[in-house]
């Protein structure tokens, strides 16, 4: 069997390209033709030669070097992740809230707000730590060993040997084969029929043709190369091989290949939705907490003349307008939904807030390989000359196909081979006589299969398959057909087709071998048409995720006709396509208009990816990005989300915030993880609507009840009981099943809707309570009034209770839902509070907590308190801009 191989020497060299991430062929900004060492040279400048290292060697080089891994990411402690849960907005503030409740010696309130916290951070600990226990099981499922060519000691004979990929050190000698993953950086000794998938690396989902060099690279002819990527005597750590075998020597190992490299291009990630969010929400509660006590204190100081004694008060005010339970609630919701997306669906959520952040999505970006389409071609048709449909084109492409694959002794088939075997009759192709076969040369691109026609006795048919250029020069042809095949060939490929030209040629038969040399004077027969192979829930997906409005845009390192077409057969209008020269020169806000109507960018390289994402959000858009190569790194850190599949390399893996632990990138995967991050963004702004607009009641209402009474309108001990009835209840809302139609759009917690919304509920809220004490003042003091301080902290109690029951079901479901839901966890829960608030001031606890039986009379004018504040709640509630419970899409 021929191979290419490099000649043995030894001479001086610089060892390796600098390290910086090359844009790939064809991208503008790449650089102009290398130039480098020869083979021999890197042989002698890494003191190793083609039998490789020995024993000893290789332990004095680890020793030097270091082990082949890349730098590693520390494991965050137990401890460490619990006191970095305390740097979230939401517990800061109740922390503040404890430190002022210690120092006006509120002991209840500061034991109950520092419980809250606890509880907060270790959910959210244990989540993390969860997550990274998933990781680890993922390590586990890469391939860990490499064939290594060692040496007992300097005169003993090589012997291949499998070893674990980071025992790897510069100067080994390693074997390829199909399959294998590329362990490190090497330069390529010998090959045979050698081809590499570099997507990860590039984005290019075509193999890539490798084999050894014995010249440098720049004074070699032919076309020049425009980076690393594309020289084709060197592979990457990161890439596979996807046919052939080759024997290389390492070069690089560990942070000091390309792969790692791509480092110095990730940027740190600025803040997320769910940051954003949740920093404006807690400013706003914080300016609220700021300013309620002093007001407070004011008031009461200048119409009653109290002073410090109604500090405590004046806290319990502003712990009444917190939502204590926010952190546990929030945790809990974004923890059990990544717990059963993990269990369910097999996707794992590494950071907490990136599960809100899925939910807020409403424009996903994604590469076209292994998302759309499978690394594997498909034919489509076969052309004649004319590009009319002939079936006798594949017929003599599948003979070729077949000998050369039976005669050449190949290792596997070639995956263009299979594709045109998949498609064509095998019966007809084995009818023919296999002779002899030229395998495929990465210098000539073509293959021949020599084969003796049934019937034709003394004549043998050389069938020639190959690339387009390379079989027509090949051919009998005058120019002017020539242009015209190579212009139809050009067409076809605007569309989004791989050509492949197949001719015969006949000559007498014979006994010495063909060669090469023969491969002349040919006949043209036509084209085999190929395209990628396209995932099959791919167009379901693409429609679910349309339909639930998000907008797919494919950012790819591919051919702008391949991207083109990939779209159209799934049902996706690609549009215009951009190619990445174009947004070069382009300003922000130029990019920024065409990122919004463009589908389809191409030719992109890893800068163009992160420089489309990061336009995106500024534009006020919620972006994830789905990755698996280097090249996606950058676009990774940019988004919002960071999504990758599971057989990503490690380094993607470790950046990502979700990981598809099924097969692949499947769109289906995530559709489901963004479905469980809308119901865990609706729950979450349910409960902010619902106790913010509670507790902002309430506290205007104590203001007012402040300044109106001669006395306090709750005690401190009474707000805080109340606070824990509410809080209690709330929990619940973590198990809630939001409405389906809450589920449609993209959810995010925007801090100006939601104070809207507070305020103007907050204020419905007040008025009830303010009628409610009404009716308590005619119940002190009217007919048979008792004029007891308690009667109205109790009556104030039971309607606070009782509203916020009201509440949770109103403001929670609207008049959809209402009635079909009274069984849900919240109902049961709004049930139980409304219980407490009437039994509990006439239970023995009471008396002890300064309350006690309300008159008669107080119960009927309470129903129609509310009854009105009920039916004012279904009246607002459906409006328009207060229907749903979940926020509001972005275009809404």
């Amino acid at each position: 069997m021929p191979e290419t191989s490099a000649t043995e020497g030894r001479g001086p060299v610089v060892p390796f390209p600098s390290r910086t991430l090359p844009a790939p062929a064809g991208v503008p900004g790449a650089g102009g033709a290398p130039t480098g060492p020869t083979s021999l040279q890197v042989l002698r400048t890494l003191d190793s030669g083609p039998h490789g290292l020995t024993d000893e060697e290789a332990e004095e080089r680890l020793a030097g070097y270091g082990e082949n891994t890349l730098p590693a990411r520390r494991t965050v402690s137990w401890p460490g992740r619990f006191l970095r849960s305390l740097r979230d907005p939401f517990t800061a503030v109740l922390l503040c809230l404890g430190l002022v409740s210690v120092a006006v010696a509120s002991w209840g309130p500061a034991c109950v707000i520092t419980v809250l916290v606890v509880v907060s951070c270790a959910l959210r600990s244990a989540g993390e730590h969860r997550a990274d226990r998933s990781m680890a099981g993922l390590r586990e499922l890469v391939a860990t060993t490499a064939t290594v060519v060692r040496r007992t000691g300097r005169d003993t004979a090589p012997v291949p040997r499998e070893i674990p990929v980071d025992q790897l050190v510069p100067g080994d000698v390693v074997r390829l084969g199909p399959g294998d993953l590329v362990p490190a950086d090497v330069r390529l000794l010998r090959a045979n029929s050698l081809s590499v998938n570099q997507a990860a690396l590039t984005g290019e989902s075509a193999p890539v043709a490798k084999y050894p060099v014995d010249a440098p690279t720049g004074s070699g002819s032919g076309a020049p190369e425009h980076g690393p990527f594309d020289e084709p005597q060197s592979c990457f750590q990161g890439s596979s091989v996807m046919s052939g075998s080759g024997t290389a020597v390492v070069v690089a190992t560990g942070a000091r290949t390309r792969f790692a490299a791509a480092h110095d291009f990730v940027h740190p990630r600025g803040p997320s939705a769910f940051d954003r969010s949740v920093h404006g929400i807690s400013w706003t509660l914080i300016r609220f907490m700021l300013v309620t006590p002093p007001l407070v204190l004011m008031a009461n100081a200048a119409l009653r003349g109290r002073g410090l004694e109604t500090l405590p008060f004046a806290v319990a005010v502003a712990v009444g307008l917190t939502p204590e339970m926010l952190p546990v609630v929030v945790t809990t919701c974004l923890a059990r939904g990544a717990s059963l997306l993990a269990r369910a669906h097999g996707v794992i959520v590494r950071r907490l807030p990136a599960l809100h952040d899925l939910g807020a999505v409403d424009v996903l970006c994604l590469d076209k390989t292994g998302t759309l389409t499978r690394d594997r071609p498909v034919v489509v048709r076969g052309l004649d000359a004319g590009g009319r449909d002939d079936p006798e084109v594949l017929r003599w492409a599948a003979v070729n196909a077949w000998w050369t694959l039976q005669l050449a002794d190949l290792p596997v088939p070639d995956a263009l081979d299979e594709a045109i075997l998949d498609a064509a009759d095998a019966a007809d192709a084995q009818a023919h006589d296999g002779i002899a076969a030229v395998p495929f040369d990465p210098a000539r691109r073509l293959s021949t299969a020599v084969v003796r026609v049934p019937g034709r006795l003394g004549t043998d048919t050389l069938v020639v398959k190959g690339a387009v250029e390379s079989v027509l020069e090949r051919c009998a042809l005058d120019e002017d057909r020539r242009r015209r095949l190579l212009r139809l060939a050009a067409g076809r490929a605007d569309d989004g087709l791989r050509l492949l030209a197949v001719a015969t040629a006949e000559r007498p038969a014979r006994h010495r071998p063909y060669t090469p040399a023969d491969e002349r004077g040919l006949t043209f027969v036509g084209f085999v048409a190929l395209r990628e192979e396209l995932v099959p829930s791919a167009a379901g997906a693409l429609r679910v995720l349309a339909g639930r409005g998000i907008t797919v845009k494919v950012l790819t390192g591919d051919h702008p006709g391949t991207a083109a077409r990939a779209c159209r057969d799934l049902g996706l209008d690609p549009g215009e396509v951009c190619t990445a020269d174009r947004i070069d020169g382009l300003t922000e806000p130029e990019l920024a208009e065409l990122a919004d109507r463009t589908t389809v960018f191409a030719r992109c390289t890893p800068e163009h990816k992160a420089r489309i994402v990061t336009t995106l959000r500024a534009a006020g858009r919620t972006a994830g990005f789905l990755g698996d190569g280097v090249n996606d790194l950058p676009a990774l850190h940019a988004a919002d989300v960071g999504i990758c599949p599971r057989d990503a390399v490690d380094m993607v893996r470790e950046s990502a915030d979700v990981i598809l632990a099924g097969r692949g990138k499947d769109l289906t995967a995530i559709d489901h993880a963004i479905t469980a991050g809308r119901h865990s963004g609706v729950t979450i702004a349910t409960y902010l609507r619902i106790t913010l607009s509670s507790n902002l009641g309430n506290v205007i209402a104590m203001l007012f009840a402040g300044l109106l009474l001669p006395f306090l309108p709750m005690l401190p001990a009474q707000a805080l009981v109340q606070n824990l009835c509410f809080d209690a209840a709330q929990l619940t809302f973590s198990y809630d099943r939001p409405a389906p139609a809450a589920l449609r759009g993209p959810t995010a917690l925007r801090p100006q809707d939601l104070l809207r919304f507070i305020t103007g509920f907050g204020a419905l809220n007040a008025v009830a309570d303010l009628a409610t004490f009404g009716v308590l003042a005619l119940a002190l003091y009217g007919p048979g009034g008792t004029d007891d301080e308690a009667v109205f902290h109790s009556g104030w109690f039971t309607e606070n209770l009782l509203t916020q029951a009201l509440v949770m079901v109103l403001l929670r479901t609207g008049r959809r839902t209402a009635g079909a839901r009274g069984g849900s966890p919240v109902g049961r829960a709004a049930a139980g509070l409304a219980v407490t608030g009437l039994l509990l001031p006439l239970s023995p606890l009471g008396p002890p907590l300064g309350m006690t039986a309300l008159p008669a009379l107080y119960y009927p004018l309470l129903v129609a308190v509310l009854g009105l504040y009920a039916t004012a709640l279904a009246f607002a509630v459906r409006r328009p801009g207060n229907r749903d419970p979940g926020p509001r899409p972005p275009d809404a």
